[in-house]
């Protein structure tokens, strides 16, 4: 699913509307990477577009740059890169070997740069809050890291006896929960591959996409919370179950009655709360699997027919999105990061992956303005939100609320703002910077499913500009094309990544040619990412 990051006509106004301190760029962990390229590689790199320069010249060394930077568990292999010069065969770490849920619950965070050494404030402990589930109905769950490792060592053990290993698919239809996240990292640390949709999906959207990829397990709830009313799920279970042939054991993990017993179905039906007191002795294991082995599979929006099945890389996946937690967003162990989204799109497995760096997630499930537009500034404050995330539609219905957080809320924490899902118009800039905060990144960002990042992001070392998503992202050689296939610059074009980046799709599940994965992004431009979006690139970068 394509996003759109072109605004049209977006003024040029020369003042940002917000410019980070000396100090703040000092602090920042992309300056922090920046002086360790410097001093591996003996350069000179003076800025953030020095460094972006570099990192697209440097596919192989900016990638090893940030495994190492950002620490992550795993053996990389001897080769950094193969097939770079091909971008639909290339493969980033071919001999790598590690395991996405590992290093998400791998315990206590090292910060590089000007933070090191002071390890009490940096590291997570055992005892660090790791999720926490705000529903619409104020239901609520705590996991510290140590329980969310024991939960996902139960589940993980439960699957291990249903038959789940290395490449078998678990699939999900659930709220967006403790439970949820969970159930995900007992799949990945099997080296097992995750699908969700969100329980508001029909069961003909949902069979449309689990049916394809032939599930061993399913996750199910009873319903959910939106607006004030209850949605009850029973009859639509009923009938996914029917045509999901494959599926050999559900796991029933309810919402609306958390007690309430595994409803009667032909297959063997476990209650997740049953599960992890049953295997609350499991030792924690994580199968490491191959960097471009899978670890989810994404479905497009299925408008001209069933949905694609996007296959994305367990390495992939977890580089990347380390690289856009911490080098873009500037999270930290011990921050708090907020997404409001529901397990149907991509952005959720962005937020699980915060868990990465050390951060608390707050899972929030419902209406984000039930029962009226404050709600989640309430939960910044409550929560003491450092990064939050929201869609462009929502900031644009406060703005025509007339919702005036700043004069309601302390937001006292807050010192991240992030966009998507649409572009950001210059008036929803204006509003954020006049009507919630004024000492805030606002940082609209863009990618799509197809890529399970972000093409263009924020940074907190960068000055935040009316209209303008402020960067392209690191190791992404992104350019707009005009209709001749040139690149441009202050002018309106087509969205094309020239060089290949590791959370690529490995491919599309079904397609074993290649075809699909083939006609969807290089048909046009043999040999060139084309993305079906158009962007503006403006010459200060933005």
């Amino acid at each position: 699913m394509a996003i759109t990051i072109m605004v049209d006509n977006p003024p040029r106004d020369p003042q940002p509307l917000w410019r980070p301190s000396a100090a703040q760029v000092r602090a920042a962990q992309v300056t922090a990477l920046r002086a360790f390229v410097n001093q591996r590689f003996g350069l000179e790199l003076a800025d953030y577009g020095q460094l972006y320069e570099w990192s697209i010249k440097e596919l192989g060394a900016f990638w090893d740059s940030v495994w190492d930077f950002c620490g992550v568990v795993g053996d990389k292999g001897e080769r950094l890169i193969e097939h770079e010069d091909r971008m639909e065969q290339c493969r980033f770490f071919p001999q790598g070997r590690l395991n996405y849920a590992e290093n998400l619950l791998r315990g206590a965070i090292h910060v590089h740069g000007p933070t090191r050494g002071r390890v009490a404030a940096d590291n997570t402990a055992d005892t660090d809050p790791a999720l926490l589930f705000v529903g619409e109905n104020g239901a609520t769950t705590t996991l510290d890291y140590a329980q969310t490792r024991r939960q996902t060592a139960a589940v993980a053990d439960f699957l291990r006896q249903c038959g789940v290993g290395k490449g078998d698919r678990v699939a999900a239809c659930l709220p967006n929960t403790a439970e949820t996240v969970i159930a995900m990292l007992a799949t990945a640390s099997l080296g097992a591959v995750w699908a969700s949709c969100s329980p508001d999906f029909g069961a003909a959207g949902v069979v449309d996409r689990f049916a394809q990829i032939e599930p061993r397990v399913l996750f199910i709830t009873d319903g959910y919370f939106y607006n004030g009313k209850q949605f009850t799920a029973g009859e639509k279970n009923a009938a996914v179950i029917r045509q999901l042939p494959t599926v050999s054991h559900i796991v029933y993990a309810p919402l609306l009655r958390p007690a309430s017993a595994p409803p009667a179905f032909p297959l063997p039906c476990r209650a997740f709360g049953d599960i992890v007191d049953e295997h609350r002795a499991a030792p924690a294991r994580f199968t490491r699997v191959g960097f471009n082995d899978p670890l989810f599979i994404m479905f497009s929006s299925g408008t001209t027919g069933r949905p694609k099945c996007i296959v994305h890389g367990v390495g992939g996946t977890l580089l990347q999105h380390l690289k856009e937690h911490r080098l873009h967003t500037g999270l930290r162990p011990r921050d708090t990061l907020f997404y409001a989204t529901t397990c149907g799109w991509m952005m959720w497995n962005w937020l699980a992956s915060g868990l990465a760096s050390g951060a608390r997630l707050v899972l929030y499930d419902g209406n984000a303005l039930h029962p009226d537009a404050a709600r989640l500034f309430d939960l910044i404050d409550e929560h003491a939100i450092d990064v939050f995330g929201v869609s462009a539609k929502y900031i644009d219905a406060l703005r025509n609320a007339r919702l005036a957080p700043r004069r309601t809320h302390r937001l006292s924490s807050l010192r991240a703002i992030l966009s998507t899902g649409s572009p950001l118009s210059p008036e929803a800039f204006d509003y954020v910077y006049e009507e919630i905060k004024k000492d805030v990144c606002l940082s609209s960002i863009s990618g799509g499913t197809d890529i399970i990042s972000c093409f263009a992001l924020g940074c907190e070392a960068l000055p935040v500009h009316r209209g303008e998503l402020q960067c392209r992202g690191l190791g992404l050689a992104v350019e707009a094309w005009n209709e001749k296939g040139e690149s441009v610059q202050d002018e309106k074009g087509e969205l094309v990544c020239r060089r290949p980046f590791p959370s690529m799709p490995i491919g599309f599940w079904n397609d074993p040619d290649g075809a699909k994965y083939h006609a969807a992004y290089f048909a046009d431009y043999p040999g060139v990412w084309r993305h079906g979006d158009f962007i503006e690139i403006t010459p200060r970068g933005g």
